[in-house]
């Protein structure tokens, strides 16, 4: 008998007499009964209590509210599938904004993505009833690294993107992708109970909601 065998045969012998696993209760909600309207106050709501700073904005009028939230900024860095048209009047008082992007052929490195001002991307979904935006690394998304390492986050969400329910969000989501789940800025309590922003990941969450 082999090492291995001998390991396994003492590891059934231990769980020989083990209670056998319950089955999991599978009645939790899995769709809305909220309409859209509802969905977007309630997903406001918790933005807004966890410290996320929320512009609801007709799509039509994206490209200047991205302009607007980014005019003191100089640098920002962008994933290489996020729509162009939302940053058709970025710049900033000198018209020198330099947006950088990230792609798989030129994928930038952490020291450059801290030294940006801030990273600008598009969301897979959002859960109103927790407060939750979930990325899932898609062209408009990008890797997760870009928006981790910024200080700022400017995320872009359509109002048809959001979901009551958790459930509702899976259902939507390729579990093979990477993801990326956000519930406000950065923050910790761990220490002493102070609140401290900007721990792992970035301390300003701007969300720009298209109605």
């Amino acid at each position: 008998m082999s090492a291995r065998e001998d390991i396994m045969n003492m590891i059934k012998s231990a769980l020989r007499d083990a209670p056998g696993t319950p089955e999991v209760p599978r009645d939790y909600r899995r769709s809305s009964g909220m309409r859209a309207e509802q969905r977007l106050d309630q997903l406001v709501d918790r933005l807004v209590d966890y410290k996320a700073n929320v512009f609801l904005t007709p799509a039509a009028e994206a490209p200047a509210a991205l302009a607007e939230l980014l005019a003191g900024s100089s640098s920002i860095v962008v994933p290489h599938g996020l729509p162009q048209e939302w940053l058709s009047e970025v710049k900033n008082d000198a018209g020198t904004l330099a947006v950088h992007v990230d792609s798989p052929d030129t994928r930038l490195t952490t020291a450059e993505l801290d030294a940006v001002d801030a990273v600008v991307t598009a969301a897979a979904v959002a859960v109103s009833e927790t407060g939750t935006i979930m990325l899932d690394g898609s062209a408009d998304q990008g890797r997760r690294i870009i928006s981790l390492v910024p200080d700022r986050h400017i995320c872009i969400l359509r109002s048809e993107q959001i979901v009551e329910v958790l459930p509702e969000a899976i259902a939507r989501l390729e579990a093979t992708r990477p993801q990326t789940w956000i519930s406000g800025p950065s923050a910790t309590s761990d220490i002493e109970l102070e609140r401290v922003e900007g721990v792992h990941g970035p301390r300003t969450l701007d969300v720009i909601i298209l109605t």
